[in-house]
């Protein structure tokens, strides 16, 4: 979000070819804004505390509302439409079920405060590609930022340098200046990768030895 905004990408790109002029490379102030997050589970409302850092307004959408985090930092609940109209970012965090499927179409952008910065690091099939191809174009939204695709598993922990990428939705998101996407990998620390093992391991044990694990999920 913060390379969106102060136009990194777009900055590098100029520099590469001995473009030093700022006239494109404009962002704002993040203090006062207000951003819109869709899922407020523990990486939504690490998000959120982020934010309140910066001094923005944070609204957030959720099935259930995060009562801890709503005593920690202000933060209001409201309905999807509402949080998509009135934010001048949204970020998705939400837990994918079949019911979100494409929750982000043409429909809800055409909702989205003009200039939004979008920002999908949950799943790729909360966002129907080629409406979010359009709202860019028109100018709806602002900027992008991805860790997820739509179609990802064909091309995401792959080596495509001897084999080209042939998606044309993917091709067009990619060529964007101001669209940023990485391969799934905002999780990909030592810290992470350290903590699942650790996590994994714990539960084997406790499998073996007890028979329940404190990180089961009980689906009723």
């Amino acid at each position: 979000m913060l390379a969106l905004n102060r136009k990194l990408v777009l900055g590098q790109r100029l520099m590469h070819i001995g473009d030093y002029r700022m006239d494109h490379l404009v962002g704002f102030d993040l203090h006062g804004k207000t951003v819109g997050i869709i899922g407020t589970g523990i990486i939504g409302a690490a998000f959120a505390r982020i934010m309140h850092g910066f001094g923005c307004k944070i609204l957030a959408f959720d099935a259930v509302e995060n009562k801890a985090l709503m005593a920690e930092i202000p933060l209001f609940y409201a309905s999807f439409e509402d949080v998509c109209a009135l934010s001048d970012v949204v970020s998705v965090h939400a837990q994918w079920n079949d019911s979100s499927k494409q929750m982000f179409d043409k429909a809800t952008f055409s909702t989205l405060k003009k200039g939004v910065i979008f920002i999908n690091t949950a799943h790729g099939a909360f966002v129907n590609t080629l409406d979010l191809i359009e709202a860019i174009e028109n100018k709806t939204i602002a900027a992008i930022g991805l860790d997820v695709y739509e179609k990802e598993h064909a091309l995401f922990y792959q080596d495509h340098t001897e084999s080209p990428v042939t998606d044309p939705l993917f091709l067009k998101l990619r060529s964007y200046p101001n669209v940023l996407i990485t391969g799934h990998q905002g999780f990909l620390t030592k810290e992470t990768l350290a903590g699942i093992a650790n996590t994994t391991i714990a539960n084997l044990n406790a499998w073996t030895y007890n028979g329940i694990s404190e990180n089961e999920i009980n689906e009723k």
